[in-house]
């Protein structure tokens, strides 16, 4: 009977039902929290008698964060960010992370660390606490100015980390926080920190060595502290939608073929040893020849071959086409590279710009924007092959991001540019009528702001700057998404760009 009358209910009045359900989901996790708070007391006990733990503020998959007040022998109280390890984090890998902040952070904008608790297999790193906006919220109501301004902080803080040789390896905007009222930057989450072969950070040369192995197995995991899960950001557009959700995957990995597959096929591609052969696996006797060298499929040969084994940590969407083709020598130019896609996403409106669910498909979108042949060129550079069934012309990134922001240039037009490539060319002409039947997922959100969809836009009646985009800005846009590591910008080279010329150091 009282289903009956629940049912009822719920038809007669639909938005009483939904508010219903609704504050019964908040109270669920409000008392999730508070029961997460409370392990924490009894597990860090110190902790009790210096801070009160107001909330938890974000959750990774090797972290939680919190929001907690310390009381000052001045009388006030100062905010503080509480971040709780798990219990299984490698020693090491804590240990690397707390050198990383103590000697790196502090300034140009990177994370410092106030304290650290220790209690048995828990540590808590207490550090300032900084609020912050989503980036989402903000992406589409910044000033160019603002994401001028953005941008040179960033570098401040990358050119920060890696003057120590520190590799950061999850560069996001979840993973920089911004203050926008006040102005104030900061560089977080030092967990997947790895060191370049003269890094200053003693720890991460261990850390490196030994945790290898768990980096390329059990780090490509996506995570977040400080972002996409953050309960102290009040989010109304985080919710994924046709609008901010702008890839979702329909592919399917063929097992015998290994081949990408989308509902029509648009691009496929494999990556291999360049000119040598996989080191055999011993179920595979190594003087049998590969016949699938230079074709669009994997003979059963190859597919016995032990798999070439290279850091891969970070998230999709952000990682350097050196890390998604598995190259065992990765620098500090994996940092630029997600810079750069930081920097695409605020220069198009659009975030996530990439998201893809394994690498192959991760590296055909990077095809769509920055063209096969020259990502097969440049993956010859760090010793890869990259085999791609179509031809995809490289993008005009002012174009591009124009397009997909919805703005028209006058700069642009003030000086009489004639490039024609539109979102359409990112793939081969199809009918438009039936785009989202026949195009892959990874092109789809670059094609649908011509069609009125609905997608992230600024309105025309204030540009904020955004009619105004120097050419400089793209340019810099072009040498962060170098393909090729060797000759991509670094974070000191982009500080001193003619972009930045009028800022200071």
């Amino acid at each position: 009977m009282e289903t009956v009358l629940k049912s009822h209910c719920d038809e007669q009045h639909p938005h009483e039902a939904e508010d219903f359900h609704r504050k019964h989901e908040q109270n669920n996790k409000l008392s999730g929290i508070k029961k997460d708070i409370e392990k924490l007391y009894e597990a860090v006990p110190q902790l009790v008698n210096v801070f009160k733990i107001k909330e938890k503020i974000g959750e990774g998959t090797f972290s939680s964060v919190y929001l907690a007040t310390a009381q000052l022998q001045t009388g006030y109280e100062e905010k503080m960010a509480l971040k709780h390890l798990i219990p299984t984090s490698h020693p090491l890998r804590i240990a690397a992370e707390l050198q990383c902040l103590t000697v790196a952070g502090g300034q140009d904008n990177v994370m410092g660390v106030k304290y650290c608790f220790r209690k048995n297999d828990h540590v808590v790193i207490v550090m300032p606490y900084l609020e912050h906006e989503s980036f989402l919220d903000i992406l589409n109501s910044l000033s160019f100015e603002e994401v001028r301004e953005y941008m040179f902080n960033l570098f401040k803080a990358l050119r920060r980390i890696h003057h120590f040789g520190i590799v950061h390896r999850d560069v996001k905007p979840s993973n920089f926080l911004y203050n926008r009222r006040l102005k104030e930057y900061a560089l977080v989450d030092f967990g997947l920190a790895q060191g370049t072969p003269d890094t200053k950070i003693e720890l991460l040369k261990t850390a490196q060595s030994e945790g290898q192995q768990e980096d390329s197995v059990h780090r490509s995991v996506q995570r977040s502290v400080f972002g996409e899960r953050n309960f102290n950001v009040s989010s109304s557009t985080y919710q994924e939608n046709s609008s901010t959700k702008l890839i979702k995957q329909s592919k399917m990995i063929d097992v015998s073929s290994r081949k990408l597959v989308t509902k029509k096929k648009i691009i496929s591609t494999k990556t291999v040893s360049n000119g040598v052969a996989r080191k055999a696996a011993s179920g595979c006797p190594s003087n049998l020849t590969c016949d699938c060298y230079a074709t669009d499929r994997v003979c059963s040969i190859c597919l016995s071959r032990r798999q070439q084994v290279a850091p891969r940590a970070g998230t999709p969407g952000f990682r350097a086409p050196e890390v998604l083709t598995k190259c065992p020598t990765q620098t500090t130019a994996i940092d630029m590279w997600s810079a750069g896609i930081v920097f695409l996403s605020l220069l198009s409106g659009r975030y996530p710009f990439y998201k893809a669910s394994d690498d192959l498909t991760a590296l055909a979108q990077i095809m769509t924007v920055r063209g096969s042949k020259e990502t097969i060129q440049a993956a010859k550079t760090f010793g890869k092959s990259v085999l791609c069934t179509q031809d995809v012309p490289a993008q005009n990134l002012r174009t591009l991001c124009e397009k997909l922001r919805g703005t028209n240039s006058s700069y642009t037009r003030s000086r009489g540019d004639t490039h024609t490539n539109s979102v359409n060319d990112l793939a081969l002409p199809v009918d438009k009528q039936h785009a989202p039947k026949t195009r892959g997922k990874e092109i789809q959100h670059l094609q649908s702001c011509q069609e009125g969809d609905g997608a992230l836009e600024i309105k025309a009646t204030d540009m904020k700057g955004w009619d105004q985009v120097p050419d400089d800005a793209y340019d810099l846009l072009d040498k962060l998404l170098d393909l090729n590591p060797a000759t991509r910008i670094t974070a000191k080279e982009a500080l001193l760009h003619p972009f930045f010329k009028d800022m200071r150091l």
